[in-house]
């Protein structure tokens, strides 16, 4: 049986391919800088264990971390990089959903598109913060 792949299928499995790829490498990068003081962390090692029972809120009183996506403007501390990887991995449907748009504005097939642009635009919404206070 041979199946006949369509270009959209096509490209999403190869940006699906690459940005799971970058988000992982990205993990394994940004550990290995943490695990090896490369960067610096934040928070000492030898205080995790008496934080990491603490409720979010008291945690971050107690260690002085930014709410939302404050995070990004600490990737030089080793213990917050490796949040990068995690929002590359989370945020690869994104980068997919938009790879197949041109296809679909090409072929005039707005409802798909339409769809895409809704779809992408909830998920960024949602990683926003905004809906929840947390921005």
């Amino acid at each position: 049986m041979d199946l006949k792949y369509e270009e959209e299928q096509s490209r999403y499995a190869a940006w699906l391919h690459w940005s799971t790829l970058a988000g992982f490498l990205t993990l394994i990068l940004t550990f290995a800088a943490y695990v090896f003081n490369i960067l610096p962390a934040r928070i000492p090692l030898d205080q995790l264990p008496d934080l990491w029972n603490k409720p979010a809120s008291q945690y971050l009183k107690l260690t002085g971390m930014p709410k939302g996506w404050g995070w990004i403007g600490m990737l030089e501390n080793g213990d917050l990089a490796s949040l990068l990887g995690i929002a590359i991995l989370s945020g690869c449907s994104i980068f997919c959903i938009f790879a197949v748009m041109p296809i679909y504005a090409k072929r005039r097939d707005l409802v798909y598109l339409l769809i895409c642009a809704f779809e992408v635009a909830v998920l960024v919404l949602a990683a926003s913060g905004i809906l929840s206070g947390r921005h």
